[in-house]
């Protein structure tokens, strides 16, 4: 691998980032204007009709072969429940909160490795999740008084993205990076309408669906658009970097949040949550350091 090619790698992967949490600032935008259960449902509807057409006229029938159905109904409801999590918290919390939070995700991944696929839980994991875990506490005090139990939302979307990851350890190199995107919308599409009509149900008015403006259904097809454009890019980059060389450039969407949030929706992160988030991003380093290094010494 030549050092143009890391450095290419290195830029896709940051536009990709860069892009989802573009995405993720339209979906704040929506808040108050429909449910997020419902722009969920919405964004992934309009994702899984997109990959499905893309897939068909790239690799036709082949592409729909699905391997391990039961592990790509796992990865559609993990997807279901990052996205519900995380579009609702991104409407009562601030973008760069919620984002944080989310950070979490590699530890928690570690942990269920070790669960679901006997991976060893090495000390680093351990290391890693309690700085992880002491990161969201201080990320939480001032925000708690304000959003309530709405604070762990992000934690709800943390633990769908590993549950994601952990699915795709099970089905790697099983079908096209294309597919698998497509499997994963697929299926979460369904399970996120059923979410959407039972929240609608639920009696609650922020939760209530109603005919949306054309406007928040643009904005939909926008958000789909930006994850799609973003998982093409973040895979691009993984293809010229390696996954362990990009790892680190999630963090960009830390400071687009934070921007995001301070030029458009007047969200100022105080000193205390800037600290937790910082505990944070510095245990996901640590837990990457750690891998990286293991594999340099070990060449696997």
């Amino acid at each position: 691998m030549t050092d143009k090619s890391q450095r290419q790698g290195m830029l896709f992967a940051l536009a990709g980032f860069v892009s989802l949490s573009l995405g993720d600032g339209v979906v704040k935008s929506m808040a108050g204007q429909w449910p997020p259960t419902a722009v969920a449902a919405l964004r992934y509807t309009i994702g899984a009709i997109a990959l499905g057409a893309l897939l068909l006229h790239r690799q036709g029938r082949e592409g729909f072969r699905m391997p391990h159905p039961r592990i790509q109904v796992l990865r559609g409801g993990a997807v279901a429940l990052a996205t519900v999590g995380f579009f609702s918290a991104v409407y009562v919390l601030p973008l760069a909160t919620a984002t944080s939070i989310t950070f979490t995700s590699p530890m928690i991944t570690a942990l269920l490795a070790a669960v679901v696929l006997g991976e060893p839980a090495r000390r680093e994991t351990w290391v890693a999740s309690a700085m992880a875990f002491v990161g969201v506490l201080i990320v939480l005090r001032p925000n708690f008084a304000e959003a309530g139990w709405a604070v762990l939302l992000p934690l709800a979307a943390a633990t769908g993205m590993s549950l994601l990851m952990v699915g795709n350890r099970l089905v790697a190199g099983s079908a096209s990076a294309l597919s698998m995107q497509f499997f994963v919308a697929v299926f979460a599409a369904p399970i996120l309408v059923l979410a959407a009509i039972a929240f609608d149900r639920s009696g609650l008015d922020r939760f209530a669906v109603s005919l949306p403006a054309w406007h928040v259904v643009a904005r939909c097809g926008l958000v789909a658009l930006f994850a799609s454009i973003a998982h093409w890019l973040i895979y691009l980059g993984t293809t010229r970097a390696g996954a362990s060389a990009i790892a680190p450039t999630v963090y960009i969407q830390l400071l687009v949040a934070t921007l995001l949030g301070w030029l458009f929706f007047g969200s100022h992160p105080d000193l205390w949550t800037m600290v937790g988030a910082a505990t944070i991003v510095a245990a996901g380093l640590y837990l990457w350091r750690a891998g990286a290094r293991r594999v340099e010494m070990h060449g696997d």
